[in-house]
């Protein structure tokens, strides 16, 4: 009887045991349930209060100039938002304006725009505050001008979210550089604009604050990452912004919206404070830089940021000021042009608006010889694509996480998540039938080591020697050559990365570059656009053309490039090719 009850307590332990592993199961997925629940909650909450911050700070602003205009019934604000930079500060300066008047001015009309684009993160309330103090800054070159700043661009005790949760509730502690210097230049900052989730895309949409539209047609993206400042200074709600640019942030938004934007060599102007999503990554530099409705406003901003204070705040910067000498200089150039880039097949308006420009560049005196990048496909993919991404995209996932993801982004992020082996596989296996996409899940596998790393970035260093060489063997002075134009439907950035060789090419080799608008979609760019294969005839050459079909009558630019530190002689060259532009319309 004994050995029965044995038995049976053992039988019973037995089951108990084998039991066991089958409980301890339940209850972690029962853990990891309630775990993602907490974790969605949290992140609807910390959405929800984010929008709360938004909505208040507006609210707050219309207040004040409220009680602005009830306090100065007879003042009419309307004339200061047609004045160019120039009139404006020259007018500032000159007493016939005051800064009060300026910021009252652009801060109603930004909420007018805001309205209708979706185009702000936040009311900077402080810069009420500024007017009290900004007299003392009276000689500064922006002195009681309100300036526009990325969501990226630090203000002290604001967020610097780069459209991410695991930003926001983050204050900063300090004003970027870049703020510091406009603020002792006289500048005001005054609203911050709204960003693509995690930056590295060229929309401008993210789970807390929506997306951005297009001011000449609201079923268009305003373009991105500077996205939110393009719509804002397209829209007329501020004359000047600061944006900043890895792969055409500045440029691709300038383009759609119509305005100029322009890229320095990185390293010109101070990044401190300028959050990255991926900081550490050296391949491809990102760089801050001026956003404007004209030329001279670019050029006036560069010329009050290289200024001693930047110098002496942030030593890594070279002490260089602006020349002014080069930028007003009308000597003759050798101008290289490109028409396509041999990689993607350019916009019928994209292609028209170089030849147009070419053609007025001509007739004043300059000379053009022909040129193309060398290596275009081991550029975006070798070097760009892998030199971004090469941690196999692990930074950016991670900065993703514990919130929603974008669907503006859902196409781009895709194959970032999928296992290292399965990238491999798939790009094996893809081949033979979508090269493109092939190459691009290889190049998204990252590079493996630090010694393959280091490889990579002596081959980025490599194809910047070769392309200065050909530049100089081409004898050429600075380059014109397309951008990505007209502004794309919405949800169609994150399915073609291909165009983006127009724009990241310049970020790689570290050349200034920047967009001036010349001309508009017409009826016959439309037209031609119907017979648009592409020069690969793949899913991107199609995804292109349905994404800038329905363009008539939005902007296209070109873009001006010229060598590392000539940041005055490629301003020159936009600014001629927008007076001429300007005369020919005449």
């Amino acid at each position: 009887m004994e050995d029965v009850k044995r038995f049976l307590r053992e039988a019973k332990l037995d089951c108990w045991t084998a039991a066991l592993p089958t409980v301890v199961a339940g209850v972690g997925a029962l853990l990891v349930l309630v775990r993602t629940v907490s974790s969605h909650r949290e992140a609807k909450e910390k959405i929800r209060r984010a929008r709360n911050r938004r909505t208040e700070s507006l609210q707050q602003a219309e207040e004040a100039v409220l009680r602005y205009k009830q306090s100065h019934p007879m003042t009419d604000l309307t004339p200061i938002l047609k004045l160019s930079l120039s009139e404006l500060t020259k007018e500032l300066r000159g007493g016939s304006l005051n800064p009060e008047e300026a910021l009252y001015a652009f801060m109603e009309k930004t909420l007018a725009v805001h309205k209708k684009l979706n185009c702000c993160t936040e009311i900077l309330l402080e810069s009420l505050d500024q007017l009290e103090t900004v007299g003392s800054n009276k000689e500064g070159l922006l002195y009681g001008v309100p300036v526009s700043i990325k969501d990226n661009c630090g203000y002290k005790g604001h967020d610097s979210s780069c459209g991410v949760l695991l930003h926001l509730e983050q204050p900063v502690q300090e004003d970027a550089v870049l703020v510091q210097v406009l603020k002792k230049q006289g500048a005001i900052p005054f609203v911050k604009t709204n960003v693509p989730q995690g930056l590295l895309s060229y929309d401008c949409s993210n789970p807390m604050y929506g997306q951005t539209v297009n001011p000449h047609n609201l079923q268009k993206t305003s373009g991105g990452s500077s996205g939110g400042e393009g719509a804002l200074i397209g829209g007329g709600g501020s004359l000047l912004g600061i944006g900043s640019d890895i792969g055409g942030s500045i440029r691709i938004p300038a383009s759609f919206c119509g305005i100029c934007g322009f890229k320095p060599t990185a390293g010109r102007l101070s990044l401190q404070g300028v959050r990255s999503i991926c900081p550490g990554q050296k391949s491809v530099p990102s760089t801050p830089g001026p956003i404007a409705r004209d030329v001279d406003s670019l050029a006036l901003c560069m010329q009050a940021l290289l200024c001693d204070h930047m110098f002496s705040l942030d030593p890594t910067v070279p002490p260089l000021p602006f020349n002014m000498q080069i930028y007003q200089s009308s000597k003759p150039l050798r101008i290289g042009y490109l028409e396509c880039d041999g990689f993607q097949q350019p916009s019928p308006s994209m292609v028209r608006s170089v030849r147009e420009v070419k053609a007025l560049l001509e007739q004043a005196g300059h000379t053009f010889v022909p040129f193309q990048p060398l290596r275009i496909k081991e550029a975006l993919y070798d070097l760009i694509v892998k030199g971004v991404f090469a941690d196999g995209a692990t930074t950016l996932i991670q900065k993703l996480a514990g919130g929603p993801t974008d669907p503006t982004i859902k196409h781009q992020i895709f194959p970032y998540n999928l296992p290292l082996w399965l990238k491999r596989i798939l790009s094996f296996l893809l081949k033979p039938w979508f090269p493109r996409t092939s190459i691009s899940l290889r190049a998204l596998c990252g590079v493996g080591s630090v010694p393959k790393l280091w490889k990579q970035h002596a081959a980025v260093e490599d194809y910047i020697k070769d392309t200065i060489a050909h530049w100089r063997r081409c004898n050429i002075d600075v380059l014109l050559c397309p951008v990505i134009a007209p502004a794309y439907n919405l949800l169609y950035c994150a399915k073609n990365s291909t165009i983006l060789s127009y724009t990241m090419l310049y970020n790689l080799l570290n050349f200034p570059a920047g967009v001036v608008p010349v001309t508009t979609v017409t009826k016959e760019d439309e037209e031609e656009l119907k017979y648009y294969e592409g020069i690969y005839q793949d899913v991107y050459d199609k995804l292109f053309k349905e994404a800038v079909t329905g363009g008539e009558g939005l902007p296209v630019a070109v873009q001006c490039v010229a060598l590392p530190w000539q940041e005055e002689l490629c301003l020159r060259f936009m600014k001629e090719v927008e007076q001429l532009v300007k005369q020919s319309r005449k």
